[in-house]
């Protein structure tokens, strides 16, 4: 009796097509596209943008450009001139009095509060640390101001006062476009932002509030110094 076929393998399963990616909307992505230059400084204070070249530059309408501008207005970071276009707004000699004010009254408050440390806050300074000088050393002026940022902001988040935090948060975009510009102006201040938080970094570890608040009015009183060029 001749044996019986092989039964046929079993077919493969129909493929599902993966979900096509949402990108952003319109409106989102020239807000993302203009935002991120004004705080890097590829559009520095006293550029004037005009809707075509931004629709141009996204690859959208001049629709959504003009929700992104209008949004950027209430923020404070352009100013709108009708036919014209958007001026990118320069750093105020008072805005940096105000953002280095509010700096001190919070991190000073929080460095003293985040004492004594937890483990997990000193491995996350540590950590942000560490990040800030490999972007240091591959030039990143953008990045290395995020890190900045970020070092203090654990800082303030770890006090435990979510109001304070919240009040932080609102100075994020200001203190990035401030940093960029600083780094920019004087080169030789990276080296010396990661060694005062190293310096900030110990006095936590080591438990000494009253040293970890010192180390921060003098870290960030230098911040209004150098942003108005006042640096001798």
């Amino acid at each position: 009796m001749p044996a019986a076929p092989p039964a046929p393998a079993p077919a493969s399963p129909t493929p599902v097509p993966s979900a096509a990616v949402k990108r952003p909307p319109a409106a989102e992505r020239v807000y993302t596209h203009i935002k991120e230059a004004v705080l890097d400084r590829r559009y520095e204070g006293g550029t004037l943008l005009t809707e075509g070249d931004l629709a141009e530059a996204v690859g959208v309408s001049r629709t959504p450009v003009r929700e992104a501008l209008l949004r950027l207005e209430v923020e404070g970071l352009i100013k709108l001139y009708p036919k014209k276009g958007a001026l990118v707004l320069a750093v105020s000699a008072q805005e940096i009095a105000d953002v280095v004010e509010t700096r001190l009254l919070v991190e000073e408050f929080a460095a003293r509060k985040a004492v004594p440390a937890s483990p997990r806050l000193i491995a996350r300074l540590e950590q942000l640390l560490e990040e800030q000088r490999q972007l240091a050393d591959a030039g990143d002026l953008a990045a290395v101001s995020v890190k900045d940022r970020c070092f203090h902001a654990e800082i303030v988040r770890h006090a435990g006062n979510e109001i304070l935090s919240r009040l932080y948060d609102q100075l994020r975009d200001r203190q990035l476009r401030m940093g960029v510009a600083v780094m920019e102006a004087h080169p030789g201040r990276i080296a010396a932002n990661i060694t005062e938080h190293g310096e900030l970094l110990d006095a936590i570890r080591a438990g000494d509030a009253e040293g970890a608040a010192q180390v921060v009015r003098r870290h960030v009183s230098r911040v209004r110094v150098l942003v108005r060029g006042d640096d001798r």
